[in-house]
């Protein structure tokens, strides 16, 4: 059984070593780091329980150069062990991802890059999650292949409003 929890800085090498595995984009360690130490709500593993082993993750982060209207979160990396795909797992953690960076941060959209040709991300990223083809961005990554910018605009958090108790007049008695 596959369990989704956030990742932890004990998760980092893992999510490198599935990255490695699964995609052909990898990172230094200390890029992992940089995500999990400024946005540690957003990012997630999941975790095979039968021997805690990191079988996918999302690495999420909040653009920076945005401002509090335009709120955009950015979705860095996604992967998931090819014995562990078409299980769901990847779009429960995208869904945790969009919805966290929504409550914490109060983003209004989310953003990512998919290669061209990677077709069952697209059918991912379109047809389940909602996202909509933005732009393309020539020769994006390092081996010269395209890429689809992506947006998904998020729901709005709704946050309840709190109101002070007025003391009873019992108490204000007293």
């Amino acid at each position: 059984m596959v369990s989704i929890r956030r990742a932890t800085v004990d998760d980092l090498p893992a999510m490198q070593h599935c990255n490695v595995l699964c995609l052909p984009e990898n990172y230094q360690m200390k890029y992992y780091l940089y995500h999990n130490l400024s946005w540690p709500q957003i990012s997630y593993v999941a975790v095979e329980e039968d021997n805690q082993t990191v079988v996918g993750y999302v690495l999420a982060k909040i653009d920076e150069e945005c401002t509090e209207e335009n709120m955009t979160g950015h979705i860095t990396s996604l992967a998931v062990r090819r014995t562990y795909r078409r299980l769901g797992i990847a779009q429960k953690m995208m869904n945790l991802a969009c919805d966290t960076m929504a409550e914490v941060y109060g983003a209004k959209f989310c953003g990512l890059h998919v290669r061209k040709g990677n077709r069952a991300a697209i059918h991912l990223y379109k047809d389940r999650l909602n996202f909509k083809i933005e732009d393309i961005d020539v020769k994006y990554y390092a081996d010269g292949e395209d890429a689809y910018a992506m947006r998904r605009e998020l729901k709005p958090v709704e946050r309840p409003v709190v109101q002070k108790e007025a003391k009873s007049s019992a108490a204000a008695d007293e």
